[in-house]
């Protein structure tokens, strides 16, 4: 049996993660856009690990690119951390836990910039 297919997370991540349809934009954004709504509301929690890239390419039938832009997005935000070497994995907010995309004190975190295109 090929390596690849042990690695494989399964089709979980498949339905995890709603992409919406093609018209939503690039699949890239599509995919940052799904796992920064699993995030805020709290179908990762932080520390979680993330699948490697190559594996969550596979599993969603789609480049390694499409997946590796979508986390560089997602650090670069302040969601995820990644270290070389090491897995992606979900940040810890500072100042309390995220818990359903709000801290304790109960207001909404964001981020401090708007990377996003176009804005």
């Amino acid at each position: 049996m090929p390596s690849a297919d042990r690695e494989r997370t399964g089709p979980a991540w498949g339905t995890f993660l709603e992409l919406e349809s093609p018209a939503e934009g690039p699949l890239h954004a599509r995919l940052a856009r799904a796992l920064r709504t699993a995030v805020t509301g709290g179908r990762l929690a932080a520390g979680s690990t993330l699948p490697a890239s190559r594996v969550l390419a596979a599993d969603l039938r789609c480049s390694r690119w499409v997946v590796t832009e979508a986390y560089a997005q997602l650090v670069a935000e302040g969601y995820f951390e990644a270290r070389s070497g090491s897995a992606t994995r979900v940040r810890a907010r500072p100042g309390g836990s995220v818990r359903g995309g709000a801290r304790e004190g109960g207001d909404r975190w964001t981020p401090r910039y708007d990377l996003l295109p176009g804005r």
